[in-house]
């Protein structure tokens, strides 16, 4: 049997937070506030670009380009990525959900259900995805595309701590304790005690960390400014790093992310920064 560690509201299985990873200062979160201009910068775009709250025209879908699904963070669902998918939209891109309505589940079992999600968008659109992933969304997207790389053309991570899930601030831990809770009161659909300090983890932890493909693109977005994970977590060796200069929460809604987002999926796939022995990339 599987052994699992107890959990308390200032601990998870020690592997999630490898040495050389910390969790963030309780006041580091006060960073976080920069969020509000940050949705400021986002509703003056699109009252420049003449677009009412119910209003949104997007450009003709082209068929050139990738699909484009959009996965949301920890604790969140879907509508968090829709200021993001609108301007995909604009370029004429063609978005899709993750269907993930609220990210508190097991990470394995989600993990599950992005793949499942985009075998039906590969099915219809007859070529594989790029998928844009917000903190543990992009987590989700970087297990999926190791594991599926015929599914997976490229992934965006946006302030995913790919490499220590357990470097975060203690509110996350709290509410990671919460869940936790109710799910041994008999709730479903929540993270379970396994699913954070025992084989469940340990399994979706070292999905995250599996060799990506060569032919898959990846780009780590990051930002010292992140309250929410230590930053160093994002820094996935075998991505294009690219810093940004915004808090954890904003990374949807900031301008300059949205545009750096934006000019990664209308290039040609960049591919995974490893080494190849016939030398065809390095």
């Amino acid at each position: 049997m599987a052994t699992v560690h107890s959990v308390s509201p200032n601990t998870l299985a020690s592997f999630l937070r490898p040495e050389g990873f910390e969790a963030l200062h309780p006041a580091a979160v006060l960073r976080e506030a920069s969020v509000v201009a940050e949705l400021g910068r986002y509703a003056a775009r699109r009252g420049r670009q003449g677009l009412g709250p119910r209003c949104f025209a997007g450009a003709t879908p082209r068929r050139d380009h990738d699909p484009v699904v959009l996965v949301p963070g920890f604790l969140a669902g879907d509508a968090t990525m829709a200021p993001l998918a609108r301007e995909l939209r604009r370029d004429g891109m063609q978005t899709f959900r993750s269907h993930i309505h609220a990210n508190v589940g097991c990470t394995r079992s989600a993990a599950d259900q992005l793949e499942a999600r985009l075998e039906s968008v590969v099915a219809r659109r007859g070529r594989r995805a790029r998928v844009v992933g917000h903190s543990l969304g992009g987590m989700l997207a970087r297990s999926v595309a190791a594991r599926r790389p015929d599914l997976v053309s490229g992934i965006i991570t946006l302030g995913s701590p790919v490499l220590a899930p357990g470097a975060h601030h203690p509110s996350l831990t709290a509410s990671v304790e919460v869940l936790v809770r109710l799910s041994r009161a008999g709730l479903r659909g929540l993270m379970a005690e396994d699913c954070v300090a025992g084989a469940c983890a340990r399994s979706a932890f070292d999905l995250c960390q599996a060799p990506l493909d060569p032919s898959v693109a990846y780009t780590a977005v990051w930002s010292r400014r992140d309250g929410v994970v230590d930053h160093r977590a994002c820094l996935d060796p075998r991505a294009h790093h690219v810093e940004v200069t915004c808090s954890h929460v904003g990374m949807v809604v900031e301008p300059e992310v949205i545009d750096l987002v934006r000019r990664t999926l209308v290039q040609p796939v960049r591919l995974s920064v490893v080494e190849v022995d016939r030398g065809e990339i390095a």
